[in-house]
Parts: structure tokens; C-alpha cells; sequence
């Protein structure tokens, strides 16, 4: 049987500069110098004084010279998604549950919850553990029949060949399978940020919907810095806003009702996962009067159909085809920001992990404890719902989730607490919108058969309805093996992981099967 395992919150510091403090004040020194200043040649009172101006008088950026890569484990997926991926300024490699499989119930146990309120907290992370084992091995059939049909596999198939499509089977069950596991469950990273986001995050504490979380885990990266290098923290002082003086934290509640809130966003969704609410009306003509601003031409020597092929037809601009996604660096390209886009979007919390790490297009997500529903809210896979065991089985649990978490809250437990126990399923509700130039790497990374469910489809309406505003800007937008066809090799860029559909060949109407 299942038992459920926690731990505190591992922090530990891998690399930073080896003075960072003294490194911000030489940055700050070299702006009113005739040659750079090193580290090294920092006075005691150049650190009083410099460091007092630059912080005071607003001039941050020389903070931002020191970065710390932090190893962080042991945190919740709801604390990484509130607080530390809700902005854009950081960089992370996380532990993926689409690939990695789950074994024991690892995850985060608020430590106000006693008797009662305890046992019903760590029943609910455990029964969902035991739903991920059951929904796991009821969908690998289904994946695997659909793989083989992908890959084309005969019956005298080699064992080797089946063994391999097995494992990916069960990746792909697990993928799906995930949707039941806990908000509370732990993740691990590695995150790097600066020193400047470092001490925004410190003073941002009582900010998400991860307060204390925040408070223990935050805390710890402030002080494995204050550890290496104690100037770093002495000499600027740095404290979590109270809550009183945090907006989000003294907005009244409840203000409204989170169900009702919820029936009348989906119903002006009106069946959509995102939702086209705004858009640059003259977006063509802007972008192609960019391009010839920035070759110096009139409309005479370019015209506007040209420039815009010029910008996005692969055949005629080779970043297009580069894997470093060149946009930002190139003159050509950054005239693809003067055209911009906002979604009303709809994806479970588990797909919007996956999104908000498109930091280029911010969304305005939500704080959950003001968008928390007494009915079960939550985002079917389609994997599942072309199940019936599965589907029942999934239901099942998502009613015995919200059925924890409401008993969480007639027991007196805080909301902030009480929300752990929601699955990666649970419904996230906001608005994102972005530039073209980052809207195109979006929508060439995610409108890949093998990007997440949820966000492949968002990414597929998102593309459609801004085609029906701007077919010349959208005419060269599609994956990268749509895009790569007949100009560069590979033509796929999943390499061992294609997903086994010509997609370049009848794109966007190609059928994703899985």
C-alpha cells in the first residue's frame, strides 16, 4: 500500500560569481570610468556609498551583472508555477512528469494541518497516486495500438522494435496519467536568476497564491547568497512586503463566486481553448513599412507583399531556419514586434506550466484562492475521454479531489493550503498576449505533433483565427518540419522522437492522433 512521503524544501547554491556585491559596485563604478574596474579594486566605502546610490536612486541594473544557479527539490509544482515561473526573468530546467514515470507520493505537507485535517490532506495525495497507477495501465493499450498504427508496425514485427514502442506506450500513458497528480507533488530544477530578480522575489514573498512556501524556500536561496557572500545582503537590505501592502493580499474576498466566474468565462470561450480578443489591426502594412525602414526603401522599391515575404518565407530569410531562434538579434526579424496579439485561454495548470515558460508572451494568470470552484473543474485529456474506464475512473477522482479540498476548508484549513490538494487538471483561466516575434517561435515549437496536448491545440486556434485577420503574416507559420520542408535537413528536428506524420505535407489540417 501507498504511504505518503515529505520532506522540507532542499535548497542548495551550485554556482554564482565569487563576489558578487563587490562585481555589482565595479559595474557601477565602470559607467563614470575611462577603463572597466574589477571586482578586486572595491573600497569599504565605495560599498557604502556606490551601493546606497545605485539601489536608492533605482539604478538596478548593476545587480543583475551576479547570477545564482540554485538546485532546487523537495517544492511543490504549485509553489514553481505561482512564485517562480510567473514572471519572466529566470531560467529553469524542471523535472518533466510527461517523461519521468512516478513511484511513491512525494509531496509537500503544510505544517498547521492536525488530526483530521491531516489524514484527509494526505488520503487525497495518496488516492491520487493510486488513480495515476490505475489510469496508467488502462491507457498504454490504447497508446500502443495507436503507435503501431503511427509507425507503421506489421505483426512480424522484431521484439526489439516492440520493446521500444512499449516504452514509449507507457511515456505516453504516463503523460496523460499525470493529470490526476496533486498540485502539491514535488518537483526539482535547476533555476537560475540575478541578483536584482533575487531580491524581487525576496520582497514579493506574500505575493502568489505560495505564501509560506514562498516564505521557507525563498528565504533559503536569500540565505545560501547571504552564505557565499554576506555583502550581498548586508549591504543592500531587503524585506517580503508585509501583507498589508500587498494589492493581492487585501483585495476583499470573497468578492465573487468562483463557479460563477468560471461558467461565464468558458461560455464567452464559446467551446474555444483560446479565444482571439484583440489585434493589431494594421499589422501588414506596419510590418511591411518596418522592413523597408529598415533597408532604407520606399514602397516603389519594395513593395508591401515583398517585404513581408521577405521577413517570412524561409526560402528568403535563412533565420527562419536556424535552431537558435535568431529573432531578437536580427534588424529583419524585430519588426515582427510591431504587431501584437491578446487570447483569452482556458488550459489545465499542469499545460500552463508548460506555456508560462514562454516568457515572452505573459499571460495574466490567475491567484487560485480567489478562483477556487466548489465543483469539480477540470480539463479532460483526449486520450481519456476516448476510454471508458479511463474516463470513469478519472472522474472518480477528480470528485474525490475537490471533495478533499472542500473538507480541507469546512475543517478551518486556509485556502492556500486546501489548494494542494487539486490536480494538475484543475482549470486555469486568463489572458496572454505577445508580440509576432515571439508568437512565431511559440507557434513553431507548439504546433509540433509531439508539443502538449492542450497547448498544441491553443497554439492551433491561436494560429487559425489571427490567419483569418492576417493571411500574409501567417502564410509561412507551422512547425518546423512544415517550415524546414525542402530547404533544410532534417527536415524534423524531433530527430528519434518524429511523430510519425508527414505533417509538412498537409499542414494545418494534418490529424494528430496522439
Amino acid at each position: 500500500m501507498l504511504s505518503l512521503a515529505t520532506a522540507p524544501p532542499l535548497v542548495t547554491l551550485r554556482n554564482a560569481p565569487a563576489v558578487p556585491y563587490d562585481g555589482a559596485i565595479a559595474a557601477a563604478r565602470t559607467c563614470y570610468s575611462s577603463r572597466v574596474i574589477g571586482p578586486n579594486e572595491i573600497t569599504d566605502r565605495q560599498r557604502d556609498t556606490i551601493g546606497k546610490l545605485t539601489y536608492e536612486g533605482g539604478h538596478h541594473t548593476v545587480y543583475q551583472h551576479a547570477n545564482f544557479e540554485f538546485g532546487l527539490e523537495q517544492v511543490s509544482r504549485q509553489f514553481v508555477w505561482s512564485a517562480l515561473h510567473s514572471y519572466p526573468f529566470y531560467n529553469s530546467e524542471q523535472q518533466s512528469q510527461r517523461y519521468v514515470k512516478l513511484g511513491e507520493p512525494r509531496a509537500f505537507v503544510p505544517p498547521p494541518l492536525t488530526g483530521e485535517a491531516l489524514n484527509v490532506y494526505e488520503r487525497a495525495i495518496v488516492d491520487a497516486w493510486d488513480s495515476y497507477a490505475r489510469l496508467s495501465a488502462l491507457l498504454k493499450d490504447d497508446t500502443l495500438r495507436i503507435l503501431k498504427a503511427l509507425r507503421h508496425v506489421t505483426p512480424n514485427a522484431s521484439a526489439d522494435r516492440l520493446k521500444t514502442l512499449e516504452r514509449e506506450a507507457e511515456k505516453k500513458a504516463i503523460e496523460t496519467a499525470r493529470y490526476v497528480i496533486p498540485l502539491a507533488a514535488f518537483t526539482a530544477m535547476v533555476h537560475t536568476i540575478s541578483g536584482i530578480t533575487l531580491y524581487r522575489l525576496v520582497r514579493m514573498t506574500n505575493a502568489s497564491d505560495t505564501p509560506y512556501e514562498a516564505q521557507v524556500v525563498i528565504g533559503a536561496m536569500a540565505d545560501a547568497v547571504r552564505r557565499h557572500d554576506p555583502l550581498f545582503f548586508e549591504k543592500v537590505e531587503i524585506a517580503a512586503l508585509d501583507e498589508r501592502a500587498v494589492p493581492e493580499r487585501v483585495f476583499p474576498r470573497p468578492r465573487a463566486d468562483g463557479d460563477a466566474f468560471a461558467a461565464e468565462f468558458d461560455a464567452r470561450l464559446g467551446g474555444r481553448t483560446a479565444q482571439l480578443v484583440d489585434v493589431s489591426p494594421n499589422a501588414e502594412d506596419v510590418i511591411a513599412d518596418a522592413v523597408r525602414a529598415v533597408f532604407g526603401v520606399g514602397e516603389r522599391e519594395l513593395s508591401s507583399d515583398e517585404a513581408l515575404a521577405r521577413v517570412l518565407n524561409p526560402a528568403l530569410n535563412a533565420y527562419r531556419l536556424d535552431l537558435l531562434n535568431l529573432s531578437y538579434h536580427s534588424p529583419l526579424m524585430r519588426t515582427l514586434q510591431h504587431a501584437s496579439y491578446a487570447f483569452r485561454k482556458r488550459l489545465s495548470h499542469t499545460a500552463d506550466s508548460q506555456d508560462q515558460r514562454h516568457r515572452m508572451v505573459p499571460g495574466s494568470r490567475p491567484l487560485l484562492a480567489f478562483a477556487d470552484t466548489v465543483r469539480p473543474d477540470y480539463v479532460t485529456p483526449g486520450l481519456i475521454a476516448a476510454n471508458a474506464a479511463a474516463q470513469a475512473e478519472y472522474d472518480a477522482q477528480m470528485r474525490r479531489a475537490w471533495d478533499a479540498k472542500n473538507r480541507l476548508l469546512a475543517l478551518g484549513v486556509p485556502l492556500e493550503f486546501a489548494l494542494y490538494v487539486l490536480p494538475n487538471a484543475k482549470v486555469v483561466r486568463f489572458v496572454e498576449s505577445g508580440p509576432l516575434i515571439a508568437l512565431l517561435h511559440k507557434w513553431t515549437m507548439r504546433t509540433c505533433f509531439n508539443a502538449q496536448e492542450e497547448i498544441y491545440i491553443a497554439s492551433m486556434e491561436e494560429l487559425e483565427q489571427v490567419r483569418a485577420h492576417h493571411p500574409r503574416l501567417t502564410r509561412f507559420i507551422g512547425p518546423p518540419c512544415y517550415v524546414r520542408n525542402g530547404l533544410a535537413s532534417p527536415r524534423c528536428t524531433e530527430g528519434t522522437k518524429f511523430c510519425g506524420v508527414p505533417v509538412w505535407r498537409d499542414f494545418p489540417h494534418a490529424q494528430r492522433l496522439l
